[in-house]
């Protein structure tokens, strides 16, 4: 019965790490059809309404409603985030870096989540979280000078900061949901509703106005809106959820920047620079030491 569990577990895991594993590509490839505002536009009611007809299929719309109720300015300011201001942000480094640059500053996120949670939640910094850092932002500086570390040249100051930005939003973003005791589904249901809400008043209200692509980006968006931000979701929730041991499946998830590195170089064309590599060796290592220390800080 485990090992059917355990084998179910892995093959959600799995799907799901393929199809995240796509994603850096299709954020490429749309944009060169359309802005970062359309892209997002198109994505976030896609993925919008998927988690409305998840919701109403499982009759939980009264969750969402009680939430709102409960807390109305913690919904607001998630919704900001996520999605309206960190996709924007992630988008815009996309439009200015090439993919796999993109993506790996992006899975640097991680190590800015556990230094904010010192002042944020109050935890305790430790020799490892400085060490782990230290090897993630290395990485970023040998993705930003393109392995000339010395000449501490960045290729594109912009993107690197809309890169970085969104690495704190998204920290931020996590900090901000331990704050509020919610099922995932009924809570990212009113994520998207906000967040989309306030994004189609910001192109209404800012001139930037609502575009319709052609049909090349719309199917982009859509794919975006629907396996980044939606099906994927559920595909990991149900491998946690069916996993007797979660580490096995958590740790797929280190499969999907080398994969994504493939589909970059292979779909999006990008010849894959060898300084790229060595930064996401060192990300994923420095992520590695940070949730080992946590593994082994729960032991304890």
């Amino acid at each position: 019965m485990g090992n059917g569990r355990q084998r179910e577990a892995l093959g959600y895991a799995l799907a799901a790490v393929g199809l995240w594993s796509t994603v850096a590509s299709a954020f490429k490839i749309s944009l060169r059809y359309q802005n970062p505002e359309s892209l997002l536009f198109y994505a976030a009611w896609a993925s919008l309404l998927f988690f409305a007809l998840l919701l109403w299929k499982e009759r939980r719309f009264s969750e969402a409603a009680a939430l709102i109720r409960r807390y109305p300015g913690r919904i607001l300011l998630l919704g900001a985030i996520n999605p309206f201001i960190y996709y924007l942000s992630l988008f815009h480094a996309y439009t200015l870096l090439p993919a796999q640059e993109a993506q790996a500053i992006n899975y640097s996120w991680g190590i800015l989540l556990a230094l904010l949670s010192v002042p944020v939640l109050h935890q305790k910094l430790r020799r490892r979280d400085l060490i782990a850092g230290a090897l993630c932002y290395l990485g970023v500086l040998v993705i930003a000078t393109r392995g000339d570390l010395l000449s501490l040249h960045f290729h594109n100051t912009s993107g690197l900061f809309y890169a970085l930005a969104s690495t704190l939003l998204w920290a931020l973003y996590w900090l901000f949901n331990t704050r509020i005791e919610a099922e995932p589904l009924p809570l990212l249901f009113l994520n998207f509703l906000v967040g989309t809400l306030l994004l189609t008043l910001y192109l209404l209200l800012s001139g930037t106005g609502i575009t319709f692509p052609p049909l090349a980006g719309l199917s982009g968006a859509l794919y975006v809106g629907l396996f980044e931000m939606g099906i994927t979701f559920v595909l990991w929730l149900k491998a946690l959820k069916l996993a007797p041991l979660t580490a096995t499946v958590s740790n797929l998830i280190y499969l999907s920047p080398f994969l994504s590195l493939l589909f970059i170089h292979f779909i999006v064309g990008e010849e894959i620079f060898p300084s790229t590599v060595v930064a996401l060796g060192l990300i994923l290592g420095g992520l590695w030491i940070q949730n080992s220390s946590v593994a082994s800080s729960k032991n304890a």
